[in-house]
Parts: structure tokens; sequence; C-alpha cells
């Protein structure tokens, strides 16, 4: 593995019942992220991921990738547009840098309406990398 490298994308369908699961397991009760009736009253077309559920998900790409001894260190996401049901969001990374046991990752995640979450992911790879 070298800087440059491409990691294999993976696509993951953004599904209502992955939202709404997202919002109850990290415990964000907000309206927006289970009920749409509310959303489209607060100006959303529908139900929406919440970050903490994209911050999970970005995670497990890179610990898929890595492997099971690879530990996150430092994640510096940013959301962009939502991730609405119906959709896909492809993620895909390239490894910007190496650092003795350290990788660091720039991610991006985009889905039909352009990028969801963008941003880098530092991972202590162990004996995995």
């Amino acid at each position: 593995m070298k800087a440059g490298d491409e990691l294999p994308p993976l696509e993951i369908p953004i599904t209502r019942t992955l939202i709404v699961a997202g919002a109850i397991a990290s415990r964000d009760y907000q309206d927006v992220h289970h009920d749409p009736e509310a959303a489209r009253a607060k100006g959303s077309p529908d139900v929406f991921m919440n970050i903490l559920t994209t911050n999970g998900l970005v995670g497990r790409y890179l610990t898929d990738h890595f492997g099971p001894q690879a530990v996150l260190r430092k994640v510096a996401i940013r959301l962009g547009v939502p991730n609405y049901p119906g959709d896909t969001m492809v993620l895909t990374g390239t490894v910007e840098a190496l650092e003795g046991d350290l990788a660091t990752v720039r991610v991006v995640g985009a889905n039909g309406l352009g990028h969801h979450v963008t941003g880098t992911v530092t991972l202590a790879l162990g004996s995995a990398g």
C-alpha cells in the first residue's frame, strides 16, 4: 500500500429502515430522522440520515477494508447533501499518507444529489497493514 492507492467502492442502499435504525441506535430522536410528515413540515422532502449513522458507515467502510486490527484514530468528516430513502451512497477512499503504522485516507460518500460526506480518517493499522 502506498499514497495514491484507491480503495474499492462500497455501495450502500439508503433505506428508510437504515435511516430510522441509525437514528435510534445513536439516540438521535430528532423527528426529521424518523417522521416523514415532520421532515416535510420542516422543508425536507423526506426523512434523512443523521451524521452519526454516516460516521458509522465511514468507519465500517475503512475497517472492512483494512481488517479487524485497524483502529480509527481520527475521523474528520463534513456532511453535504442529505441521504434520502431510495438513493444509494457510494463510499470511495484514497490513501493520502502512510507514516509508520498510521494511514490517512480521504473518504467521499456520494449519492444521486452529490457528495453526502467528505473528509479524512487516520487509522492505526497494527498487524493488518
